[in-house]
């Protein structure tokens, strides 16, 4: 039988609380009240000032390496059960519960990479050329730009190496087809709605979220973004999220730029972003002047 890791709470507090309190989470899995005591600080102060720091909760840090560790051992080749354990769950029934809703997936089925999960795609040409538009079936879970088709199938091949991937004609499958279109009038600058399936930490779920609350023809620092989620000392994981995003446009991480008014990068390259902002700029200079 397995045994947890347990956290050394005979260790003497560090002169940075926070520093403590994040060694604590790294070695088990410490209450709030427990973090609270070998920090010295009041437990809602300590959530505050750990949330400031690194944009997530204690809880949410704890969860988020939890299931990194995870995540790296099904994809290491360990088997499921052992995995569970050695990541710190104590009852498979509520990873497999978690790891549905984090990951898209259970754990077993991600660490066959995403084997017996059904994604459509197919590539259409927009005015920023062609975009593979794939969604599973709770929504669009990517949206690929390039010029090279073949290329833009190989990057969704290599997220999902064992998924049910189903190429579609654009237009012949009534479950893609809408999304196709919503997808395509998205790209050309138009507000149709589109259901997402955002697969990632729950930092990069709630980043994400906030940028699809950006209107069209408005930017966000990552400064912005990190003080809008309660975090504002965390730009740069704000920035490593936008990186992260699969979905170009839908989530517009276009639409987020560095402190000093520069786009920074983008991971569909800076011509594109900028292209991207000068259409919606121009596109919603006349509705400003109407209010004005």
């Amino acid at each position: 039988m397995r045994r947890r890791r347990r956290i050394g709470i005979g260790a003497g507090p560090a002169a940075d609380p926070l520093d403590t309190a994040r060694r604590l989470l790294d070695g088990g899995e410490p209450s709030l009240a427990e973090l609270a005591r070998h920090t010295g600080l009041s437990a809602s102060h300590l959530q505050r000032r750990f949330r400031a720091r690194y944009g997530l909760s204690p809880a949410e840090y704890l969860a988020r390496r939890k299931l990194g560790t995870l995540k790296t051992a099904l994809r290491e080749g360990s088997d499921v059960t052992s995995a569970l354990y050695d990541a710190g769950y104590g009852s498979p029934s509520r990873v497999y519960e978690q790891g549905a809703r984090k990951l898209g997936m259970t754990p077993a089925t991600y660490r066959a990479g995403g084997r017996g999960v059904e994604i459509r795609w197919s590539i259409v040409d927009t005015v920023l050329g062609q975009a593979l538009v794939a969604a599973t079936e709770r929504g669009i879970c990517a949206v690929e730009l390039g010029e090279d088709g073949a290329a833009l199938e190989r990057k969704l091949r290599a997220e999902f190496p064992q998924a049910t991937l189903q190429r579609v004609d654009a237009g012949r499958d009534d479950f893609l087809a809408p999304r196709l279109r919503a997808v395509a009038e998205r790209l050309a600058g138009g507000s149709a709605e589109v259901a997402v399936d955002l697969l990632g930490t729950g930092f990069q779920q709630r980043v994400w979220e906030a940028l699809m609350k950006i209107p069209s023809g408005q930017t966000a620092s990552y400064a912005q973004i990190a003080r809008q989620l309660d975090a504002p000392q965390a730009a740069r994981a704000v920035a490593g999220a936008c990186a992260r995003n699969r979905i170009a446009v839908i989530v517009p991480c276009h639409r987020v730029i560095r402190g000093d008014g520069s786009p920074g990068g983008y991971r569909w390259g800076l011509p594109r972003k900028r292209q991207l902002l000068q259409r919606e700029h121009e596109a919603a200079a006349p509705l400003l002047d109407a209010q004005a």
